[in-house]
This record gives structure tokens, C-alpha cells and sequence, in this order.
């Protein structure tokens, strides 16, 4: 994928988020890596009026330099981290969906009440502490959260869900959102059956061919 498509796929990407509910207004961010490059939303521009020219490109060994018309999200620090700490993460959303953020102003885990937590890799998604946004804190505790892992709870804010592709990233946040309206609806019930830790990790390695299926054309 060439850098303009990058563009674009960030852009849609935005939009589908906003149209699902996972997202609204200019809450939430979303990234692609570029080579050794990160291009990132602008900081406060709704998905309505995003166009691929205002992503901003940042090197990934930089410190908050860009390139574009725009600032990055004020959250780019942990977007470039995410990139270093993890190879195999080629995109990444950050959302403020009403499911995951309410578990997460709880500051509970996710834990295994249902399978779909596997697409996770693991038996919980984890919540981190809280840190104020765009802070070199919060960027060490997501990075944290998510070994291992391909969601995270930030406590007090909302969830970040990350992918070899966009299109993984987006299926994962819809995932989780599910996942987090499903516990908080069964513990308002009564008290979720969990899944056991092993039974998740034999779904784990099932899951490594489930879902989306990319080609070489397709979104990253």
C-alpha cells in the first residue's frame, strides 16, 4: 500500500468508526505505520471533514515531529510507541465507544465471558491505570496493556484495539465493543460464567485463521 491509499484508508476507516458508534465528533484517533513512518490523525478534526491530506506523517523514531498541514492527535505519543514496541502492529484505533469506555470508568478487566475474547489473544482485555491524555504515562502503561494483547482499556477514557491491517484494527474494535456490552449487560443480570484460561488460549490459536481474510490489496 502506497502512502496516498494509507491516506485514504485512514480516512474511511474514521468514518465507519463514527458511523458505527464506536466513535464521534474528533473523539478517538486512529494510525497506520508507513514504512518507518506513522501517518496519524489531526488533533480535533471530525471524521466528516477529515481528508487524506490532513493526516499528519511522523517518523517513527521522532518525538513529536511531523509532516503536514495539521498538528498529530495530542495521543500520537502512544501511536509511536505501540509501532516500536510492536513489529508485528501495522494499525491502530483508539475509541471512546460507550461499552468499553463504561467498563473502563470502572476500572474492571474484561475477563473471558465470552470466547470472542480471543481475538484478543488472551483471557482478559486488560484496563490500565489512569493517566492524563497524551502523556508519556499513559503511552507506558497502553504499551504494557497491550503485551500480549490486541486490546486495552485505559481507565476513565476509552480503549485502544490494534492489527497487522486496518481492517483487523476495525474488526477488533467492533469485538470489543460487543465484548464489553455483553459483560456489562450479564454482571447487571447476575454473574458471568468465565471461560477458563486454557479453554481461551486453545481458541487463541484457532483464531489465527479467523475473521478477515486480507489480500495484498487490501486495507493495512
Amino acid at each position: 500500500m502506497d502512502e496516498h491509499d494509507a491516506r485514504t484508508a485512514i480516512v474511511d476507516a474514521a468514518r465507519e468508526m463514527e458511523r458505527l458508534g464506536l466513535n464521534h465528533g474528533s473523539a478517538g484517533n486512529l494510525s497506520l505505520r508507513v514504512g518507518d513512518a506513522a501517518l496519524v490523525t489531526p488533533s480535533g478534526v471530525p471524521s466528516r471533514e477529515l481528508s487524506p491530506d490532513l493526516i499528519a506523517r511522523m517518523p517513527l523514531a521522532g518525538d513529536g515531529a511531523f509532516d503536514g498541514p495539521l498538528p498529530p492527535s495530542s495521543e500520537w505519543r502512544f501511536h509511536l510507541d505501540i509501532y516500536r514496541a510492536r513489529p508485528d502492529v501495522n494499525a491502530i484505533a483508539h475509541m471512546h465507544s460507550p461499552y468499553a469506555t463504561t467498563i473502563a470508568t470502572l476500572r474492571r478487566d474484561i475477563p473471558a465471558v465470552h470466547y470472542m475474547i480471543a481475538a484478543f489473544g488472551g483471557p482478559t482485555v486488560r484496563c490500565v491505570d489512569y493517566a492524563p491524555y497524551g502523556t508519556a504515562e499513559l503511552s507506558r502503561l497502553v504499551v504494557a496493556g497491550l503485551a500480549d494483547r490486541d486490546g486495552v482499556l485505559l481507565a476513565n477514557h476509552g480503549a485502544i484495539v490494534t492489527g497487522a491491517t486496518m481492517r483487523r484494527a476495525l474488526w477488533r474494535a467492533v469485538e470489543l465493543e460487543a465484548l464489553a456490552q455483553v459483560f456489562y449487560l450479564g454482571a447487571l443480570a447476575g454473574e458471568p460464567v468465565v471461560l477458563s484460561d486454557d479453554e481461551i488460549m486453545r481458541t487463541v490459536e484457532r483464531f489465527k485463521t479467523y475473521g478477515t481474510r486480507e489480500s495484498s490489496k487490501e486495507l493495512r
